[in-house]
């Protein structure tokens, strides 16, 4: 039996996969999380086989949630599910140790074969996704994407800041200090030519980088 894992925010979504997983013999849903911190908790307590994981949620979010399992956790096998389709962010989730990347636009077959591949040890991408990245590099392609520039944390922090979260905030979450975050914040702004959070929330929007139905 494979034990997995719903963390997203919306309730909706877990109930659609929650059916989608359950109705697959082998399969069984055996937790749902709202938020990055809850996750992190039920893996630490249960250790689930997978954990289907959304990126853009309240708190810590999907990125800084998938660190903290795996460093406890590391034979947990973690998915991220998300609207984001284009680099950094197969990338940069990919390195920092999850076994697998799909978007919410994957049907049902895609997603149980990725849950069954994961749980034996291979990485799963969407082929869409793979096939872009694959094509990219092959060809030598570099866009011209700013956000490609961004450290792992500069976009997890870049992603709570377009979310509406305070700095203090964002260092209470992150266990940082709000000096900290100030610096990763305007390394970001020097990286990205802008001036302030909000040309960076403009900036995201125009490049794809939010779930707009969270803003």
């Amino acid at each position: 039996m494979i034990n997995v894992l719903l963390v997203d925010d919306h309730e909706l979504v877990r109930t659609g996969i929650k059916r989608i997983v359950d109705d697959v013999r082998g399969l069984k849903v055996v937790g749902e999380c709202s938020t990055g911190e809850s996750a992190f908790q039920f893996c630490r307590a249960n250790e689930p086989d997978v954990v289907l994981m959304d990126m853009n949620m309240p708190g810590i979010g999907g990125l800084e949630a998938t660190k903290k399992i795996l460093r406890y956790c590391p034979d947990i096998k973690i998915i991220i599910l998300t609207v984001h389709t284009e680099d950094p962010f197969p990338s940069k989730v990919m390195q920092l140790g999850a076994h697998g990347f799909l978007t919410k636009m994957t049907g049902p077959d895609e997603m149980i074969t990725a849950i069954k591949a994961v749980n034996v040890g291979q990485r799963y991408i969407a082929p869409d996704i793979a096939q872009q990245i694959a094509l990219n590099q092959f060809n030598g392609v570099k866009d011209d994407k700013p956000f490609d520039s961004l450290s792992e944390r500069e976009l997890q922090i870049m992603l709570m800041i377009t979310k509406g979260e305070k700095v203090q905030n964002i260092a209470e979450q992150l266990s940082l200090s709000s000096k900290t975050i100030n610096s990763y914040r305007y390394r970001m702004f020097e990286k990205l030519n802008i001036c302030n959070d909000v040309e960076l929330t403009h900036m995201a929007i125009r490049y794809g980088m939010l779930d707009m139905d969270k803003l």
